[in-house]
């Protein structure tokens, strides 16, 4: 079996999954796609883009089929994740192609896919499900060098956003229980992992209802200024719970978690606490906000207005002093004018994100926006305007960035730099890149020897130069993340 994975982290961790159902069938995996019997895409619906892609590989992959049936070698083709769940009848009907479609809860019925697919028949499942987590299958680790792994905690989302697929793609929120996740983490820090990351679409309304007596806690509270198109459930062991059990198994284990929504950051916010006083939880923050307009967050339903999120980043610094912001903006969103487009050039300025994730506005079918609203921006436009945030973004990150010159930063390395074998890199607390020379050092400990960083050792690297995305610095030393923390 040959994979390739398309798409949001998510996707990586589905990757993960399958491969390990395919493995416990006999399956071998191969990273050469000349040697493959099966070829697995792992496919992403957010926006069309991710889906031409898709499209393109397709057609790549048509020509090798074609040559394989000729030397009597068949190949078999699955298309995975979200666009099977969006596209199932369009992908099996095109030029015929594609032998096997399998949405996101179907993974466990990849083997007997495959086998009616050996047949010579295509073979489909894009059933969602309302408790499917996988919570018994630890997924194979495939992330860069071992040091940093995603942990699934939940599924799906109840959010509704009117831009997003995701609902009618991943199906419903339902959280994996506690105890599994648990047994996944110790098992990643068994192998050495240094960093873990909590993954779900909106991670702080998880809850684990797999007992009985998780079952009588009262709904959670919303942050101030913030409402749901649901409403809220009660019961169940919360993310904070979780992230405080997590974050106890290793104290040389960083944890960070994404995506959480801005709604559940209540004011009591036992999860901002945590992220305050243990040395192992990132002091680093996703927040979505996907417009600085009042009026297109009305739109977009996304139950807040830019006051209520522009109080919570407030809220959140003070919090916790240092924090790293990170965010989503979509550019020409449904009805926006060039004043809302205005406001979200402000709230970048006033915010001053470290990394933000920005789009043009794509429509998605099954979407509520598709359903009541006109994508009405035209392209050039909206492409004008995504030019125009990246810029403000890219300038008040590399004031950001620079702000951390002269500090010393403590880093997981994760390798070899992409640009020179003689420099390495990693990612600082805040999951800002950080390139440095690869060269002799000594251990904090003590111990008179110089070492070389490795993957997975904590090093403190003085900031010499910033940009938008990337740290620049020298050495000063090997050490852990508990001592680092001390010394701080």
């Amino acid at each position: 079996v040959y994979m390739e994975t398309y798409g949001c982290q998510m996707n990586v961790n589905d990757t993960e999954i399958a491969w390990a159902i395919l493995q416990k069938n006999g399956y071998g995996r191969t990273k050469d796609l000349d040697e493959a019997d099966v070829v697995l895409l792992v496919t992403c619906s957010v926006r069309e883009k991710a889906e031409q892609a898709i499209w393109n590989r397709l057609r790549h992959l048509k020509a090798l089929k074609a040559r394989r049936q000729q030397a009597r070698l068949p190949l078999r083709i699955g298309i995975l994740g979200c666009m099977a769940e969006r596209l199932k009848e369009e992908i099996l009907h095109r030029e015929k192609l594609v032998d096997i479609v399998a949405g996101p809860d179907a993974y466990r019925d990849l083997p007997r896919l495959l086998a009616v697919a050996e047949s010579g028949q295509q073979a489909a499942n894009v059933l969602l499900s309302l408790d499917e987590t996988y919570a018994d299958i630890l997924p194979v680790q495939t992330s860069a060098g071992g040091t940093t792994a995603f942990v699934s905690i939940m599924r799906g989302c109840d959010n509704m956003c009117s831009y997003c697929i995701v609902p009618f793609t991943r199906g419903r929120e339902r959280s994996r229980p506690i105890t599994s996740i648990l047994q996944e983490v110790r098992m990643l820090s068994d192998q050495g992992v240094k960093e873990v990351t909590l993954l779900g679409q909106n991670v702080n309304s998880f809850r684990d209802m797999s007992e009985v007596q998780f079952q009588s806690a009262a709904a959670p509270v919303l942050s101030r200024g913030f409402s749901t198109v649901y409403k809220a459930k009660p019961g169940g062991l919360r993310f904070a719970h979780l992230l405080d059990q997590v974050s106890r198994i290793d104290p040389e284990m960083r944890i960070r978690f994404t995506s959480p929504h801005p709604k559940d950051f209540p004011d009591e916010a036992s999860v901002l606490q945590l992220i305050r006083e243990r040395h192992n939880i990132c002091k680093q923050l996703h927040l979505p906000a996907q417009s600085g307009s009042t009026q297109v967050l009305e739109a977009m339903r996304r139950g807040y207005t830019r006051e209520a999120y522009l109080e919570l980043v407030h809220h959140v610094r003070e919090c916790i002093p240092g924090v790293s912001l990170s965010s989503d903006f979509i550019a020409g969103f449904c009805g926006e004018r060039e004043e809302d487009h205005q406001q979200t050039v402000s709230l970048l300025r006033e915010v001053r994100y470290h990394t933000g994730f920005l789009f043009a506005y794509s429509m998605r079918q099954k979407t509520r926006a598709y359903h009541r609203l006109q994508d009405d921006v035209p392209a050039d436009i909206k492409k004008r305007r995504l030019e125009e945030l990246i810029t403000v973004f890219r300038e008040e990150a590399a004031r950001a960035n620079e702000a951390m010159v002269g500090q010393s930063q403590l880093v997981l390395v994760e390798g070899p730099s992409k640009r020179s074998v003689l420099e390495l890199c990693g990612r600082n607390d805040g999951n800002i890149k950080v390139i440095f020379p690869d060269a002799e050092i000594e251990d904090a400990a003590g111990c008179k020897a110089l070492v070389r960083a490795q993957p997975g050792d904590y090093v403190l690297v003085k900031v010499t130069s910033a940009s938008s995305q990337t740290l620049k610095g020298v050495l000063l030393c090997r050490t852990t993340l508990s001592r680092s923390a001390v010394c701080h």
